[in-house]
């Protein structure tokens, strides 16, 4: 993976970066990661808008595989992101109408993957796309690692931050 470059960013932001990258390297089945504000934003991302975050070259094509990913207009991040936005909205509304409170964390278990998503603060989500083999216990606990040191950290001028950031990524 390559990471996105945190040239000119403050250290909060670098520090984020720096999260985000262990948490794709360092658990298993993690494809990808983006954190994405409250007005649906990618903030941060694993994928530095290269080929789609998961697929290697030639992966995709056989019987039972995933079909292969067209890039969007960040690559995979920005389809990751709007996955991410759009179940926080859907399963915010929906623990509204139930009267259940605010909701932790979403999973939706797929055929050829897992998309998790996790609420950080003021309404940041943290989201994964991850392989259909991987350990959904471990992903969901350190997906709540992350929240737990980035909360603190995801400041409204950290954010601004990093939302100028990922618009002046090519």
């Amino acid at each position: 993976m390559t990471a996105p470059s945190t040239y000119g960013l403050s250290t909060q932001a670098r520090n984020l970066q720096w999260l985000l990258t262990d948490l794709v390297e360092e658990v298993p089945g993690v494809n990808s990661v983006a954190v994405v504000s409250s007005d649906g934003l990618l903030l941060l991302s694993s994928d530095s808008g290269g080929a789609a975050a998961g697929a290697a070259p030639g992966q995709g094509q056989g019987q039972g595989q995933a079909p292969a990913r067209t890039k969007g207009p960040r690559g995979a991040s920005a389809d990751l992101a709007t996955i991410v936005s759009g179940l926080g909205s859907l399963t915010t509304g929906a623990a509204a109408l139930m009267e259940y409170g605010e909701v932790k964390q979403t999973m939706v278990a797929m055929e050829h993957g897992s998309v998790f998503v996790m609420a950080i603060s003021d309404g940041s989500l943290l989201g994964v796309h991850a392989t259909p083999d991987c350990d959904m216990g471990v992903v969901a606990y350190h997906m709540a690692l992350f929240v737990g040191r980035a909360g603190h950290v995801l400041t409204p001028e950290v954010r601004s931050e990093l939302r100028q950031s990922m618009e002046n990524t090519p």
